[in-house]
């Protein structure tokens, strides 16, 4: 069994972490570090784990074979600063903090860009990795096998609604219920942090790309979930790009080009992305949908720790979204 360390695991990202391994078959939970709730039975925050767990809320870190780091942006780098980890432990981390290739290395550390879909091959041979950003994740799912063919040669329009979990646990005023429901509205209109991993990953596989990615972030009255929709030219028959998509996606069980139209319930508690395409004339428009917790953060995170200790990426991971 692999042993699994979560540090701040009092927040939605590392409730998620924890509630995705307390079912995992293959991994058992060796502590939960939570520096606000030490002490307090996990459920005493987590309510929905009463009954399938007793773990405690401990400061102290233990012995682990992964690390998996859901702090808040900023806090990871901080956090291996101060600790003394050991160098058999791999770490996973679900902040920003080595995302970019420019901020990558950490001490004796190299973190490798999480996307399985884009460095399969890397995350398994890596001991760190940096898990990628949830916008970025939607994005470039409906972006990567048109980069792998050498096909974006237009500016990429986005724009694209995340669920309230998306700003965290800590109360503002754009998460608050009264503020979140019935509203909707843009923002970090093209400046959001996530475009920088974006631009990454399309040049990884099309360095020639030298377009303007124009990216507007949207906050949906919902909790869960991103639905992107994006706009490009495109003058090849629709049909060749379909094939394209499913050649491309074929060795990668999460991601799926859907024969319907796609929303947001049909992913929302799965590690799915299902995406669709559309096409008038030369103009192009893919959708594509997430659960931003899951498959945006925490179980992307757990598939990553799959491949990392050879096991199939879905296991524990085979989860039945919530439709209705």
């Amino acid at each position: 069994m692999i042993k699994a360390g979560i540090i701040g695991g009092a927040g939605y990202t590392g409730g998620e972490t924890l509630r995705l391994l307390l079912h995992h078959p293959e991994a058992e939970i060796a502590f939960v570090q939570s520096e606000s709730q030490a002490g307090k039975k996990v459920y005493d925050t987590h309510h929905d784990c009463y009954g399938t767990t007793e773990l405690i809320f401990q400061n102290e870190l233990g012995d682990a074979d992964v690390l998996f780091l859901c702090k808040g942006h900023g806090e990871s780098k901080k956090f291996l600063e101060n600790n003394k980890i050991n160098q058999k432990t791999k770490i996973i981390d679900l902040s920003t903090d080595f995302r970019h290739k420019s901020n990558s290395s950490h001490t004796n550390l190299e973190f490798v860009y999480g996307l399985p879909e884009l460095n399969k091959e890397k995350i398994k041979k890596a001991n760190a990795i940096a898990n990628p950003g949830c916008f970025a994740t939607c994005i470039q799912l409906a972006l990567l096998p048109l980069a792998q063919n050498k096909r974006l040669d237009s500016h990429i329009h986005v724009t694209a609604t995340t669920g309230s979990t998306g700003a965290g646990q800590s109360l503002t005023e754009t998460s608050h219920f009264s503020w979140r429901s019935n509203n909707q509205s843009a923002y970090k209109i093209l400046e959001h942090q996530h475009e920088k991993e974006i631009l990454e990953s399309i040049t990884q596989l099309q360095s020639s790309f030298t377009k303007q990615l124009i990216f507007v972030p949207q906050r949906g009255a919902f909790t869960r979930g991103i639905y992107s929709v994006l706009h490009i030219n495109d003058k090849h028959d629709l049909d060749e790009i379909k094939f394209l998509y499913k050649q491309f996606y074929k060795t990668h069980p999460f991601v799926h080009l859907a024969p319907f139209d796609v929303d947001v319930k049909q992913v929302v508690n799965t590690n799915n992305c299902f995406l669709n395409i559309y096409q008038q004339k030369d103009h192009l428009v893919i959708v594509s949908a997430i659960d931003n917790m899951i498959k945006g953060a925490a179980g992307q995170a757990i598939q990553n720790m799959n491949l990392m200790f050879n096991l199939n990426e879905t296991t524990g991971l085979n989860l039945k979204p919530s439709t209705y």
